[in-house]
């Protein structure tokens, strides 16, 4: 038999239940993460436990998807629970025109990182997955069981392949050898640290850009649009709490979507609103409708989230409002506009 693709033994490393390793920690999540962990009290409900060492890993200090630099630094931290956030990302056009390499950069990140904490007996894995895993043919709302329905678009089959994989990889690992790894779909992420490169940017991070560049180049502010399509936006500070809940409190493998409500819906008319308030913009304000809206509604159920808070005791959990958190958004950006707008934050 063909030993080829076999990866080297490697020695298991003692791990310690008191480190926390989050790849992509320099990302937007990453970086929410940090936020948090380092601003609430030690012992408080979102923040460190006491002796507690959180380890934010990026991609100068380890290429994941190479296995052999993945074992050492799991052999140099010895982490009992990881956070899996590192992902090539990109936008519609980057994704439609390689498909292969975001398909296998993911491959090898993601098995990377789960095979180095099954060999390195990690306690708890919880990994980042996107909506975009959903079929491309789905009844809605969202909701976890519906995944592996049909397959996802086209325009990026080759990402959300790799992401749904992960859940497959789960429940092999779980069915197998017990471990305990899951995965969680957050909604439509934004806030400090984001991508705001107008070539790939989403939408908040976007349109915060371009109202910036119309109110210094006094033009019109454009929005690509009608304006009318509805989201589910959540802050990512807010998902950073969701994200300690889901390591401590959270006991399926299968994942779960971290969302606001239904009802918490916004238009991209009330968003592009808010970021004229919370810019000072007062120019005018022109719908490119030439633009394709894109999906009028894609809602995700957070039932199973809700449900599950509530039955675990943390009703102390309460979303940002979205005008608040969209405030502080752009605030971080103009604080931080000279990196902000030249490099991509999305982190690997």
């Amino acid at each position: 038999m063909s030993t080829i693709n076999q990866l080297p033994p490697t020695p298991v490393s003692a791990t310690s239940d008191n480190v926390v390793l989050v790849t992509g920690g320099s990302g937007l999540v990453g970086s929410a993460l940090q936020h948090l962990i380092f601003s609430e009290p030690i012992g408080s409900s979102y923040g460190r436990k006491e002796g507690e060492e959180w380890v934010f890993l990026s991609s100068p200090e380890c290429d994941l998807r190479n296995i052999t630099q993945t074992q050492e630094v799991f052999r140099k931290y010895k982490p009992g629970k990881v956070i899996h956030l590192a992902a090539k990302v990109g936008g519609l056009f980057a994704n439609m025109s390689s498909q292969h390499t975001f398909l296998r950069d993911n491959l090898l990140m993601n098995d990377s990182v789960l095979q180095a904490s099954h060999e390195s007996k990690v306690n708890k894995l919880v990994s980042c997955l996107s909506t975009c895993v959903f079929p491309d043919q789905v009844t809605y709302p969202l909701t976890e069981e519906k995944i592996h329905l049909g397959p996802p678009h086209s325009s990026n089959f080759g990402y959300s392949h790799a992401k749904r994989l992960i859940d497959i990889q789960n429940h092999a690992y779980h069915d197998q050898f017990g471990d305990q790894y899951t995965s969680v779909i957050p909604t439509n992420v934004f806030g400090p640290g984001d991508n705001y490169d107008l070539k790939d940017a989403h939408v908040i991070p976007g349109l915060i850009h371009k109202c910036y560049l119309a109110k210094q180049n006094e033009t019109p502010f454009v929005v690509s649009g009608s304006g009318k399509p509805l989201r589910q936006f959540i802050y990512s500070r807010d998902l950073a709490k969701l994200f300690i809940w889901v390591l401590r409190e959270y006991k399926e493998i299968d994942p779960i979507i971290l969302s606001v409500g239904e009802e918490d819906e916004v238009s991209i008319r009330e968003v592009a609103d808010a970021i004229i308030e919370s810019m000072g913009f007062t120019g005018p304000v022109e719908y490119d409708t030439s633009k394709a809206d894109g999906q009028y509604r894609k809602p995700a159920s957070n039932a199973k989230l809700t449900r599950l808070m509530r039955e675990s005791g943390s009703e102390d959990f309460h979303f940002t409002p979205f005008k608040i958190a969209l405030k502080e958004s752009v605030d971080w950006f103009l604080e931080n506009y000279q990196s902000a707008a030249r490099i991509g934050m999305a982190g690997s």
